[in-house]
């Protein structure tokens, strides 16, 4: 077990480096609409989601239609306020700020789902929104707006876990991620038609590695939860706001006052505690 924890570890890594490297592509993009960007991040994977099913035999279709769709629909409109938050929001900020999503699905377990939380997973909440209040109260600078979209593109996020709560195990994995990436290839083909602005030079190279990016954090994120317990491997998911927020100071000169880190810090300390104490229990 040593060994795949140390496994788990790499994969983990490797899973966080390349959420990262597409969050620095979307915020560098920043003359392309949010609804551009998710049709390329959302078509490139297809690529990948299509070849998998194929190779594999795999119905594409799947068997709970419904609640595939419904995960598709509600996961592109999370998709779409991410990238559009991250026009207004330090890129770090905004990651982190997304990772509310657990919170929310926890809430929405709760009524959905007759789950239970117990009063310590309360306190971590409190912690983590402790975080988001301190970030806000005191970081003069930050966006009202890319507050609100990245607050509703984390409670869709929250919505995504319940549904894929619903359909459990009816249905392969890549295929209910197929199912996504279609329904966003469609409705972000769709509503970028208005605001369709022309890639050049090294910016198709960009758009077009959003999916392989995506797909491969979410490839080598699967690994690693197959081979670690849950425990030992979902605190390792917040490596993606460390990775992240280096890459905004590196890339786009981002500055983080020391209330925006204690903020950020609160949040992910918050959310790590309770998944290792979800994952005790």
């Amino acid at each position: 077990m040593v060994l795949d924890v140390k496994q788990a570890i790499k994969f983990m890594i490797i899973s966080t480096l390349a959420f990262a490297c597409m969050n620095a592509i979307v915020k560098h993009l920043t003359n392309v609409g949010a609804f551009q960007i998710v049709f390329f991040r959302s078509v490139s994977s297809l690529f990948f989601s299509f070849g998998f099913l194929l190779k594999n035999k795999i119905p594409l279709l799947g068997n709970n239609r419904k609640l595939l769709v419904l995960r598709g629909l509600v996961g592109v409109v999370s998709m779409s306020l991410f990238f559009m938050a991250s026009k207004y929001l330090p890129i770090g900020t905004a990651v982190s700020l997304r990772y509310m999503a657990p919170i929310f699905a926890a809430v929405f377990a709760v009524i959905f789902l007759k789950e239970r939380i117990k009063p310590l997973q309360w306190l971590f909440f409190a912690m983590a929104f402790a975080g988001v209040l301190i970030l806000k109260g005191f970081d003069t600078e930050l966006d009202s707006y890319g507050l609100l979209l990245i607050f509703i593109s984390a409670i869709f996020s929250g919505l995504v876990y319940i549904v894929i709560s619903k359909i459990g195990k009816g249905d392969h994995p890549v295929v209910v991620v197929n199912y996504f990436m279609v329904i966003s290839t469609i409705v972000g083909g769709l509503l970028s038609i208005g605001n369709w602005v022309n890639p050049t030079g090294i910016q198709w190279l960009m758009l077009l590695s959003l999916g392989l990016f995506g797909y491969f954090g979410q490839v080598y994120m699967t690994k690693a939860f197959q081979i670690a317990a849950t425990n030992q491997v979902a605190p390792l998911k917040y490596l993606e706001v460390v990775f992240t927020l280096l890459l905004g100071v590196l890339l786009f000169s981002e500055i983080y006052t020391l209330y925006s880190l204690l903020g950020i810090t609160m949040i992910i300390c918050g959310l790590i505690l309770n998944a290792l104490f979800k994952g005790e229990n």
